[in-house]
């Protein structure tokens, strides 16, 4: 099974820009969509940000023109990057993969926005 781990994640101030990683133990390009979801205490997971095999991206309404989902294939990582961030992004943030019918999940990486 393919393992992904996050990191990036902490505190930051509103308007202030973070970069999430989530490094795939196997080559990224053996996987086929990948992308962020995020958790916020109290409420529904939410899908973020996608991007498919080739690279195409998809980003949820509140995130979108603020946060860019970018494959690095050399690094086996795949990035969020978030800018202008709200404190309603404030949440934990999951990396997910496809691998043939499997899907896969990271342990995540918490988001603090505040002042």
């Amino acid at each position: 099974q393919v393992q992904l781990v996050e990191s990036g994640g902490g505190l930051v101030q509103p308007g202030g820009s973070l970069r999430l990683s989530c490094t795939a133990s196997t080559s990224i390009l053996s996987l086929g969509a990948m992308g962020w979801y995020r958790q916020a205490p109290g409420k529904q997971r939410e899908l973020v940000a996608t991007s498919t095999g080739s690279g195409t991206a998809t980003y949820a309404g509140a995130v979108k023109g603020r946060f860019t989902i970018v494959r690095d294939n050399a690094k086996t990582t795949v990035y969020l990057q978030m800018n202008s961030l709200t404190p309603e992004d404030t949440a934990v943030y999951i990396c997910t993969a496809r691998l043939g019918p499997g899907n896969y999940w990271g342990h995540g990486t918490r988001v603090t926005v505040s002042s």
